[in-house]
């Protein structure tokens, strides 16, 4: 049997309503997220990023090429990069989330959770580099 390269399988049958799906349903979250505080936005776009590349190159390329998400989505895959203003707007929701979290939990350890998590990914966001370093930047088409 001839090997079928993974793209081709995933686009035939079931398997591709399941990626098409799962990129929806993150877009979907990812837009969501763009509106309400506490729901990232960038995780979303990146896990619709991958589900299309397993089933739609049209619509993967549409991600890459989209305004607002292609160059973060861009930067992210070539050296894990969060530019300072995608760094400022995700720390804004999440000081936002943060109020509102301890104004509406009232179970202090279900709200030391929240916040214990909220903070891991602020300092996710703010442990990654900002720019692709130079060698990087060089080798871009």
């Amino acid at each position: 049997m001839n090997r079928v390269n993974e793209q081709e399988v995933n686009s035939r049958g079931g398997l591709r309503w399941f990626w098409l799906a799962l990129t929806g349903v993150a877009l979907g979250l990812a837009i969501l997220g763009a509106i309400l505080p506490g729901l990232p936005t960038t995780v979303f776009v990146l896990i619709a990023a991958w589900s299309a590349s397993k089933c739609s190159p049209r619509l993967r390329n549409w991600l890459e090429n989209h305004s607002l998400f292609g160059e973060r989505l861009r930067n992210w895959e070539q050296g894990g990069v969060i530019d300072r203003k995608s760094k400022i707007t995700a720390s804004i929701g999440m000081c936002l989330a943060a109020v509102i979290v301890v104004y509406v939990i009232g179970h202090p350890l279900l709200l030391m959770l929240i916040l214990g998590t909220i903070g891991v990914g602020a300092l996710v966001v703010w442990s990654r580099p900002e720019q692709l370093p130079e060698s990087s930047r060089n080798s871009r088409c």
